[in-house]
């Protein structure tokens, strides 16, 4: 498996731009060279939420169609390439088609020959991880023998950035994602299970999409903003660290990259050593990119940090004074149109439809951010306690 991180410049999403910016990138990874008449492509897009592609929270359509086309050259037939993904609510055939059409995945695939799976069956499949032994996952997704991962660069509330590695939670179905949050609320193991899926999928290739990203609250809260890149390898940690060196993040802030690092799946930095193709264009944006509010002031996403760093008799102290600290969901009721998607959502059923607007239980969240995330009206903000004021 190749280690370097390619990089192209795309400015903006018009065919021309992103059709040999993608092929370059297929040129360049060793990995393509597989892909044949009878293999069967899976391509797995970020599709979160139901979003137009000017928002930035899906991956947009010209990548999808650039990527569709680099496969046809080297073989692959349409009948053998699929989309697939799932996202964060309820998984059924009419919301799925629903967020294909309005991210405008769906003309692609049709005018592509390809087949944007709506059918919502999944498989158990097991696995030996660390953390989880055995994952649900989208039926495309299990019987694929070349995964290309199409994630978006994106901010996260919870895990600091989404980017390669991350996206792959979207192979599991719908509300299961809900479950796997309540099953590992703290960071350390949920991001022991991201590399535990990780290691099962072992997807060949990853491209990222940076022509357009988004900082702040990602992500689907955050804001749009021009990057002008794609990246792409076949090492997916690799990719994410150079994904969280391009957005200022500490990689080993990220809950799953530190997970890598661990496991000896990644550095603790990037190595700029590890660059191909145009570097030059891979530089650090300015202004600097605004992490989620969930990051500043040294804030880790979520709720654990009472680990073996302090003494074990001050643990479940810290654990107080952390979730007294860290930020939380609250809903702002002048936004909230009391379409239940947060209470569809969250893990921990800790919320609730009273008077068309949302209510939070606080004493059971797990702030896991899922709520943030699915908010069509983003009528859910993250704020810190004030312990001291003067």
């Amino acid at each position: 498996m190749s280690k370097t991180v390619f990089v192209q410049r795309a400015d903006r999403y018009d065919p021309e731009v992103c059709g040999p910016a993608v092929e370059a990138l297929f040129a360049a990874l060793p990995c393509t060279a597989e892909i044949g008449p009878e293999t069967k492509i899976l391509l797995k897009p970020n599709l979160l939420t139901r979003a137009v592609p000017e928002q930035a929270v899906t991956t947009h359509p010209e990548i999808l169609r650039a990527v569709i086309q680099a496969c046809k050259r080297r073989g692959a037939k349409p009948e053998n390439i699929t989309v697939a993904d799932s996202a964060g609510g309820v998984y059924t055939p009419a919301v799925m088609q629903a967020i294909y059409r309005t991210s405008g995945l769906a003309e692609v695939c049709a005018a592509e020959g390809v087949l944007a799976y709506s059918a919502c069956e999944t498989v158990e499949v097991d696995t030996a991880g660390q953390a989880a032994q055995q994952f649900e996952l989208l039926r495309p997704v299990a019987e694929a023998d070349f995964i290309i991962d199409l994630p978006k660069l994106k901010t996260h509330v919870m895990t600091g950035l989404t980017a390669a590695c991350k996206n792959l939670f979207g192979t599991i179905p719908g509300l299961k994602k809900a479950e796997w949050h309540m099953r590992f609320p703290d960071r350390e193991r949920f991001g022991e299970m991201l590399i535990d899926l990780l290691e099962l999928l072992r997807p060949k290739m990853a491209i990222l999409d940076g022509v357009m990203g988004m900082e702040g609250n990602g992500p689907s809260g955050g804001q749009p903003r021009a990057l002008g890149l794609l990246l792409a390898s076949e090492d997916l940690p690799g990719l994410d660290l150079a994904a969280a060196y391009l957005i200022g993040l500490d990689p080993m802030r990220a809950p799953y990259l530190a997970a890598a690092h661990r496991r000896g799946l990644c550095e603790e930095r990037f190595d700029p050593a590890c660059l191909g193709g145009d570097k030059e264009a891979f530089r650090l944006p300015e202004p600097a990119w605004k992490l989620p509010d969930s990051y500043a002031d040294g804030g880790e996403g979520s709720t654990d940090f009472a680990d073996t760093r302090f003494p074990a008799a001050i643990q479940p102290a810290i654990r107080a004074l952390e979730r007294s600290m860290a930020p939380r969901p609250v809903i702002q009721k002048d936004k909230c149109i009391g379409c239940g998607k947060c209470a569809e959502i969250c893990p921990q059923h800790t919320i609730r439809i009273v008077d068309k607007k949302a209510r939070i239980r606080y004493g059971d969240c797990i702030r896991c951010f899922c709520c943030h995330e699915m908010c069509p009206a983003k009528a859910i903000e993250l704020r810190k306690k004030k312990i001291f004021s003067l």
